[in-house]
């Protein structure tokens, strides 16, 4: 049987405990064992390694250095990682060695919560079949990323709340390889009523079934 841990805590506003037992009822339904932990100390546990999928559901904090280190240790190995919006964007701001792992670190969401349009620039990706472009409401999520990111759906900026960033074109979700891991994250979902978006959720479980091997 496949195995996940799911690590939440941090910025309750992203009504962490919440999301974390979402996620959870997702993947047991794929027929994987979950456990929750709701402290950083869980990243240390040296049978990290030996598990299917890893979801960080943290905002912000602090993560000790030995615990970044087991954790990227175990994706690098393997072990899969995957995210959304500030669980896994906006976490642990002074580790520079978990947004290296992760492809991205968010900056900035300019206007807070408004309408923008969610576009999907990878038809042909199994984790996008059948989606169309659509539009989203939400935090509009400006992020430093990786250009090694596979980019799967992206947004363009208005310019309206930061003029400087009139026709920005920004990636939403993305996927990548840490070592032999494969990481997935996708910046939608800042709280728990967007996963009765059904575009939301339907990205966000097939990515994180790839992140798993559990999917092509």
């Amino acid at each position: 049987m496949s195995e996940a841990l799911i690590v939440w805590g941090g910025w309750t506003g992203h009504e962490p405990e919440q999301c974390a037992t979402i996620v959870a009822d997702m993947l047991k339904s794929e027929g994987f064992k979950v456990t929750l932990e709701n402290s950083t100390a869980a990243f240390a546990d040296p049978r990290l390694s030996e598990l299917s999928l890893i979801v960080p559901i943290f905002t912000m904090s602090k993560i000790e250095k030995s615990e970044v280190e087991n954790l990227s240790r175990a994706v690098k190995g393997g072990v899969g990682l995957a995210g959304y919006h500030g669980g896994m964007g906006d976490a642990f701001r002074e580790a520079v060695e978990y947004q290296f792992m992760c492809g991205g670190q968010w900056v900035a969401h300019p206007g807070n919560i408004i309408d923008y349009r969610v576009n999907i620039t990878r038809h042909d990706d199994p984790i996008m079949h059948g989606i169309d472009d659509f539009d989203y409401r939400s935090e509009q999520y400006y992020m430093h990323v990786d250009p090694s990111n596979d980019v799967l759906a992206t947004t363009t900026f208005s310019g309206e709340h930061a003029s400087w960033i009139d026709g920005v074109v920004m990636p939403v979700v993305w996927k990548r390889h840490h070592g032999q891991g494969r990481v997935f994250y996708s910046s939608l979902g800042h709280v728990a009523k967007e996963f009765d978006v059904p575009q939301m959720r339907t990205i966000f479980k097939r990515g994180m079934l790839w992140a798993a091997r559990a999917a092509s």
